[in-house]
């Protein structure tokens, strides 16, 4: 009954159509009525004795299955629906930013190894399932700190994420309300809603208002997973010791009756973890997956065409005119679809390559567009070919940067005004060793794209390259020497690592970041999180 309220036509005006078909039947009809053709010619009792053939007039003839025909793909145009589309590529689309709770009851045993330990396990469980989905780690305690913004490098969102302990928190407490405020404001920028995942054991009755706020905003959607068990278990310290006080262990007990007040008070969705199975991650994905649902239908209302299910019977009674006596003469409509298409694969063509002869028509572009195309050879890895095929031009440039063809690559990135466009267009400089062209196409996505973390990495590795490729090298005479000069800086030193490849990608790989550092990433982020903790707190002494 839903189904059927919701029934409606997307383009109504095509069952206009309806009525030539059956004006079409009648027509012919009128024009078949021998009996209205002679009846002011011949009497009636002496023509009812002459009419030969009347009890065929209920047979299917021709004009019926045109009638039909035109029927059909009237009600197939005008778009019947009846439900709404889901959006596509949500995994790919939606953000998540993924808050973990790094306060000191995250050491509690009460789950093996660690609570801290188990949320790392279920963050390594969301990533896997999100495919390439773009998500952010962060870690709060009485702060927040970000740990690696939004990227879709599970590798290094895994290494990130085991180099997270507790000890590496500046600030004692909980704010759970500053981490949400923190996390919804970076996420601010983004085209398309996030959601924000809270990996904690305990939430704060001061946090209800503003979490309440947030799920009522329409911004970033908060989600809360809570890691523990009512049982409880004392605090880890260390690998085999004990957090005590005054002698005694301390305990730490999640209330799972205060959690499902929070949800209740906030709206905001709540839910404890799943000891034996993954039903808590799917969980989460849904949500993810539908607060961008919601968002985009509300944005862009989108009904699903089910006009098509029409094409199977307008085929299979297409299929009979080819019946003896029903013969329609295809060529006519044939030479009109050729005459209709060659222009426009002619223009299409031209304004790919101007210079370029127009591609061969093949057999397959009655099927499948130029796009779908290249689209199957750049999924099968024959990138040369994709771009042969692409008449879109960031697809055409993309599939020329896979292929080598970074010069070619840059010109179609050109056709396309964006800051995505900037950015392929620096990386494509980058490779052709145009350091300074590279540099000057990233700011220009900077400034479009404010705050794009590759963007504002590969700026700063080109610039330094830049600055290296104009320094000259020790023998070599600088660009304003006359030739008769010689001159020799003596006191200059190559400097160390100078022979060494520099390696360019728009994030490299965990490993080889790894290399470069002389410390762990648990202590990297630790220093990181105390130098951001100082540096805030002369704004925090000016608060009331």
């Amino acid at each position: 009954m839903q189904a059927l309220a919701a029934f409606h036509f997307l383009r109504p005006w095509w069952l206009l159509v309806l009525i030539p078909a059956t004006l079409l039947v009648w027509a012919v009809q009128r024009r078949g009525d021998v009996r209205r053709r002679w009846r002011d010619a011949i009497a009636p009792h002496l023509l009812d004795a002459l009419m030969v053939g009347e009890r065929r007039r209920l047979a299917i003839r021709p004009v019926h299955l045109t009638a039909l025909l035109l029927a059909l793909g009237a009600i197939a145009l005008a778009g019947p629906a009846w439900e709404r589309e889901r959006p596509p590529f949500l995994d790919d689309k939606a953000p998540l930013a993924i808050a973990v709770d790094l306060s000191l009851t995250m050491d509690a045993i009460d789950v093996t190894p660690t609570r801290l330990e188990r949320a790392k396990l279920k963050v390594k469980a969301l990533l896997a399932r999100r495919d390439g989905g773009r998500t952010a780690i962060w870690a709060y305690t009485g702060s927040t700190h970000l740990v690696l913004p939004l990227t879709d490098d599970a590798t290094l969102l895994q290494t990130f994420v085991d180099a997270l302990q507790t000890r590496i928190m500046p600030a004692p407490g909980k704010d759970t309300a500053l981490a949400l405020r923190t996390i919804d404001a970076a996420l601010a920028h983004e085209e398309v809603p996030g959601t924000i995942l809270f990996l904690t054991d305990s939430m704060e009755t001061a946090a209800v208002r503003a979490f309440k706020a947030q799920a009522s905003s329409g911004r970033s959607q908060p989600v809360v997973l809570a890691i523990g068990t009512e049982r409880g278990g004392p605090l880890r310290s260390g690998s085999e010791g004990f957090v005590e006080k005054d002698g005694v262990r301390m305990f730490s007990r999640m209330d799972t009756a205060a959690l499902k007040r929070f949800g209740d008070d906030t709206g905001v969705p709540v839910a404890t973890f799943t000891p034996d199975s993954d039903d808590d991650v799917a969980w989460v994905q849904r949500h993810v997956q539908s607060h961008l649902a919601r968002k985009q239908t509300a944005q862009n209302s989108r009904w699903k065409d089910e006009g098509w299910w029409l094409t199977i019977p307008i085929a299979l009674l297409g299929v009979l005119w080819f019946r003896k006596g029903w013969t329609v003469r295809w060529i006519t409509g044939l030479l009109v679809a050729m005459a209709l298409t060659t222009p426009q694969q002619e223009l299409r063509a031209q304004a790919a390559a101007p210079d370029a002869a127009p591609p061969a028509w093949r057999f397959v572009d009655l099927w499948l567009t130029h796009d779908q195309q290249g689209r199957l050879a750049f999924e099968r890895g024959d990138f040369a070919s994709a771009a042969a095929l692409f008449d879109d031009s960031m697809w055409r440039g993309v599939a020329q940067y896979r292929a080598g063809q970074y010069a070619k690559a840059v010109q179609s990135f050109a056709l396309v005004d964006s800051p995505e466009s900037d950015f392929n267009q620096g990386d494509a400089l980058a490779h052709l060793g145009k350091y300074k062209d590279a540099a000057a196409r990233y700011r220009q996505a900077l400034k479009r794209r404010p705050h794009w973390p590759a963007a504002t990495a590969n700026l700063a590795l080109m610039e330094k390259l830049a600055a290296k490729a104009d320094k000259p090298k020790e023998g070599e005479e600088p660009p304003d020497i006359m030739p008769d000069e010689v001159k020799y800086d003596r006191e200059s030193k190559p400097p160390e690592g100078e022979g060494k490849k520099t390696e360019m990608g728009a994030v490299q790989s965990a490993e080889t970041w790894m290399r470069a550092i002389q410390t762990s990433p648990t202590e990297l982020l630790q220093r990181k999180f105390a130098l951001q903790q100082s540096q805030a707190q002369p704004s925090a002494g000016d608060k009331p």
